[in-house]
């Protein structure tokens, strides 16, 4: 390869790189507004009608439904109070426990306050298990992205092990979106509500690991 072209290529990946959080959150700002368009217009979209042939139609079964319901629990609160206690007790930095309940805390508010304003009803007729409130954006999948997702975030920042970096981020994102595809599964959510759920997520979590975990958190214990 000739150095102009290598050096350009070079260029270019340390600017992606360097601005991953910024391509990020403007990708998931562009795929939410697309999909609050659709959901708009009042009519399932595309994706909708897809995944519910696939997880619900195809997937579902007797001995997976458990499975699932269990999945789906890991976003609730008991289970993120407990996991939240071990961040503070053994994560590094400053207020590792202060730093993951102002997130949490922050990306619940933030849910139903969309969900107050845009108002979408849950899905009809196919829930297996019964959820009050409206759809859209998912509440689970919301703050599963938030939660997991700043852990995932930590673990790469504060992290030395290149293996268990890689194990633990591939982990998180696993726990993710399975807890969306549980939502799904359930009945209680369409695709494009756990979509848009991963979508906001993504932008707070991109504000929030830029301007607030600096604040909660010691530079120090941070990898290069």
């Amino acid at each position: 390869m000739p150095e102009h072209l290598a050096e350009k290529r070079h260029t270019f990946r340390r600017l992606v790189r360097e601005n991953l959080r910024l391509i990020l959150a403007a990708a998931a700002i562009c795929i939410f507004l697309w999909l609050l368009e659709e959901v708009g217009e009042g009519e399932l979209t595309k994706l909708d009608s897809g995944a519910y042939l696939l997880f619900v139609e195809t997937l579902r079964q007797p001995w997976l439904t458990p499975i699932m319901e269990t999945i789906s629990e890991l976003a609730q609160p008991v289970v993120l109070l407990v996991m939240l206690l071990t961040v503070e007790a053994f994560a590094p930095g400053r207020r590792p426990g202060v730093c993951t309940a102002v997130n949490l805390a922050c990306a619940a508010a933030l849910n139903v306050l969309l969900k107050q304003i845009i108002q979408r009803p849950r899905p009809d007729g196919f829930c297996l298990i019964a959820e009050t409130g409206y759809s859209f954006p998912s509440g689970h999948s919301m703050v599963a992205m938030a939660f997991y997702g700043l852990l995932a975030w930590m673990v790469w920042h504060y992290e030395r092990d290149r293996f268990v970096r890689w194990l633990c981020v591939i982990g998180f994102a696993l726990v993710i979106a399975l807890i969306g595809i549980s939502r799904i599964y359930l009945g209680v959510h369409y695709a494009s509500d756990v979509l848009a759920g991963f979508c906001i997520s993504l932008i707070w979590l991109a504000l929030f690991t830029k301007l607030f975990v600096p604040l909660l958190l010691d530079e120090k214990y941070a990898t290069t």
